[in-house]
């Protein structure tokens, strides 16, 4: 099926949100089944997203892809500010607009995160009946005790105390303080693992150049209060999809299955090789990808 591609803005709290919409071209005239997507933590839309929008247009669906706001192509202030309740309101706006296009069923609607954004699809699901159907792959269900696998304990406790300082400073009118996504190994950043910094370096140097490697400090407090996972539980009866990469070492593969125990049914979770960023090309992509369009398939 052919797949019309357009550049569309939509407003999100006073703010422009920037994004792609995809229309698969042809078939039946009624109106189709939507699905909202926007990806994980600092990535922008470049960084793979289309090839899981095209291919889910081309199953029949209209697809929503956006920037949140603070980052990519998106308005806002300060930038690269990641703080998942800001992001939950562009999720949320995004739904509103789609739900407003003439192609569209706004009662068949659906959500797709990856990553952190996997945590805003599964936080989602539980609070907004528009969502009639998600699929979260390799979410972060707890920041708190994600941040402790990346860190020795010692290192966990300063930054912790680092940020209070933080939030002293910010009240007595300090400027935003940075802080890299990815740096080499030793260095200090947000993600210190090899695999992330070898994802984020090659696809910002040859297919995101709007990607920036830094995020506000306010952001990784933001991420040790995040818990997705205690709200789990109230997502059905909306029918969820969860899919874990054996060997991630950002969301690992048991505190995101212990969360799926928690979820009720109608539920699936499928467990696939590979690391955090696997599914995002080949060979992943056509492990993670299939069963994602059915699921969509299935409930929309």
């Amino acid at each position: 099926m052919n797949v019309i591609k357009n550049d569309i803005t939509f407003a999100s709290e006073g703010l422009n949100c920037k994004g792609w919409l995809y229309v698969p071209e042809g078939g039946e005239p009624s109106k189709k089944p939507a699905i909202v997507m926007a990806h994980g933590f600092n990535a922008v839309k470049e960084m793979h997203l289309k090839n899981f929008a095209e291919k889910f247009a081309e199953a029949g669906f209209a697809v929503l892809v956006f920037d949140y706001r603070f980052i990519g192509e998106s308005e806002g202030e300060p930038r690269q500010h990641v703080i998942p309740a800001e992001q939950h309101k562009d999720y949320r706006n995004a739904i509103s607009w789609i739900s407003t296009h003439d192609q569209v069923d706004e009662n068949r609607i659906g959500i797709w995160g990856t990553g952190y954004s996997g945590a805003h699809a599964l936080h989602l699901a539980a609070i907004d009946p528009r969502v009639k159907v998600v699929v979260a792959q390799t979410p972060v269900v707890n920041g708190w005790k994600s941040a402790q696998r990346l860190m020795r304990n010692d290192i966990f406790q300063g930054f912790v105390q680092n940020l209070s300082a933080y939030r002293l400073a910010r009240y007595m009118g300090a400027e935003h303080q940075y802080v890299p996504v990815v740096a080499p190994e030793g260095e200090v950043s947000a993600l210190p693992i090899p695999e992330a910094f070898e994802w984020f370096t090659e696809t910002g140097n040859t297919i995101a150049p709007n990607w920036e490697n830094r995020i506000t400090l306010e952001t990784m407090e933001a991420l040790l209060e995040y818990s997705p996972s205690s709200t789990i539980e109230r997502i059905s009866p909306t029918p969820l999809l969860i899919l874990v990469a054996e060997n991630d070492m950002l969301a690992t593969a048991d505190l995101t299955i212990e969360a799926f125990q928690k979820a009720h049914e109608p539920k699936k979770l499928v467990i696939l090789p590979g690391g955090h960023y696997s599914a995002y090309g080949e060979p992943g992509l056509s492990g993670f990808l299939p069963p994602q369009i059915e699921w969509f398939k299935e409930h929309l």
